[in-house]
């Protein structure tokens, strides 16, 4: 998968995730999603010390 295909992926996938969804359950979601990507990137860059 390339670069545009991978973003057009995510794009898709966010607009699934956001369909039915209230306005805080978006925030909450993009919280979280947030802080999973931050954690996630705190691990690698510990890992590869």
């Amino acid at each position: 998968m390339d670069s545009c295909e991978f973003v057009t992926f995510v794009s898709i996938l966010a607009c699934n995730i956001a369909k039915g969804k209230t306005q805080n359950e978006l925030n909450i979601l993009a919280a979280f999603f947030s802080q999973l990507g931050d954690t996630l990137a705190t691990i690698s860059a510990i890992d590869s010390n």
